[in-house]
């Protein structure tokens, strides 16, 4: 084995295990009660799920060896984890953002908490499945193209949504803080 294949390997699974650290903490995030510490919760892991995305947009593309994906298998059902953040967040689930601040006018996107956790999920599982499945360059691809294509943006808007709410909670307070 090459050292640059090892570096690759090692890369990959780095991402890999960021990519599984995010699934395991927003399934049990989506399993919680309380909002209060759900969004400061969710505002970490996408928080760590963007150091991911941003290493993945920084390193050269990645292009595999075969023109065409794979089959990694069924789409994961995540019906459930997308009712249970729908019904946490259901105060804040809906949110609006510019969408391109370069397009002329601006255009305004309506978006949801739950509907974008749930679609930076699938992305990241179906990258998961292929390096699961030994295809390092597959699942390496996968993630670049969908965090530049999709889930980037996506987890982007998702950020300062769930920093938004935790701002307005904290320095819209009317009453003093102890000291």
């Amino acid at each position: 084995m090459s050292e640059a294949t090892s570096e690759v390997e090692d890369f990959a699974q780095e991402i890999a295990d960021q990519v599984e650290s995010f699934l395991i903490a927003l399934r049990e995030i989506a399993r919680a009660e309380d909002q209060s510490t759900a969004v400061p919760m969710l505002l970490l892991e996408v928080s760590q799920l963007m150091l991911a995305g941003g290493r993945l947009g920084a390193i050269t593309d990645v292009v595999p060896d075969d023109r065409f994906e794979p089959d990694a298998g069924p789409d994961p059902d995540l019906d459930e984890l997308r009712e249970r953040l729908g019904y946490l967040l259901a105060e804040i689930d809906h949110y609006t953002e510019v969408f391109d601040p370069y397009a002329e006018p601006p255009e305004l996107l309506n978006g949801r908490l739950s509907d974008d956790l749930t679609s930076i999920a699938a992305a990241l599982v179906q990258g998961l499945k292929h390096h699961r499945a030994g295809r390092i360059d597959e699942a390496l691809w996968w993630w670049q193209f969908s965090y530049l294509s999709s889930w980037g943006s996506e987890a982007g808007a998702v950020l300062r949504s769930l920093h938004s709410v935790i701002a307005h909670a904290r320095l819209d307070s009317q009453e003093p803080a102890n000291t």
